[in-house]
């Protein structure tokens, strides 16, 4: 099966010396799942000719705000659609979460609570809890109709939304390990954008576990038609 790729930012420079950019952390993730890759870096404009040049669709993260107006997000956005419409199985990632929810009718907005980086715990349904590395500010405040949440916090309530077997979203970074969180927390540190506390506290819980294989697994079976959605009521 091929897991087309649309690569929506960069990886800082130093980051990638060390892990390689979005898509090399995702092959990383779904390693042994057999997939075959093929990345398109639609933030530089490169998409895809049809939806067909792949079997399921991966959509990464992006330093870029979905309601901002560069010139990938709106090609970006016609092919989110079509994507949808072909019934093609299709996966988003933080900024990829939240560019499906907008394209299909839902709204993203900077949150007014603020950023949150660093280790993040979501209930999911039927009382189960996941642990994964968020860094966001932005957030789907309106799903779309389609849209059922399977995970949550108080500070994200759309962190993951299901769509049928059509889209599987989720806010956080399963492909950041706590080595590269590490990693992206010394890229970022001398940025003022981020409160210092808050750099600080993402630091000090890089040491504890996270699920990345859950999610993985996931997203193995969503792609492949298996994936049984446990909706959040």
């Amino acid at each position: 099966m091929r897991i087309g790729i649309l690569q929506c930012g960069h990886a800082p420079d130093s980051v990638q010396a060390k892990h390689g950019d979005f898509d090399v952390m995702f092959k990383a993730l779904l390693h042994g799942h057999d997939f075959t890759y093929k990345t398109w870096d639609v933030v530089d404009n490169e998409f895809p000719l049809s939806v067909d040049d792949a079997d399921g669709w991966l959509i990464t993260g992006s330093k870029h705000g979905a309601y901002e107006n560069h010139s990938f997000i709106s090609p970006l956005s016609l092919l989110i659609k079509k994507i949808y419409a072909k019934e093609t199985p299709m996966v988003g990632v933080c900024f990829g979460h939240q560019i499906i929810a907008q394209a299909l009718g839902g709204k993203v907005e900077k949150f007014n609570g603020g950023w949150v980086v660093g280790r993040q715990e979501y209930t999911l349904g039927a009382g189960d809890f996941v642990a994964l590395n968020a860094w966001h500010q932005d957030q789907v405040t309106c799903r779309p109709e389609d849209a059922e949440i399977i995970a949550t916090n108080n500070f994200c309530k759309n962190a993951g939304l299901v769509y049928g077997r059509k889209a599987f979203t989720i806010q956080p970074h399963p492909e950041f390990s706590n080595k590269i969180m590490e990693d992206y927390l010394i890229a970022r540190r001398s940025s003022p954008a981020y409160p210092k506390n808050l750099m600080e506290t993402a630091q000090s819980l890089t040491k504890i576990k996270i699920h990345t294989s859950t999610i993985a697994k996931d997203f193995a079976a969503f792609f492949k038609g298996d994936f049984e959605a446990k909706v959040i009521s």
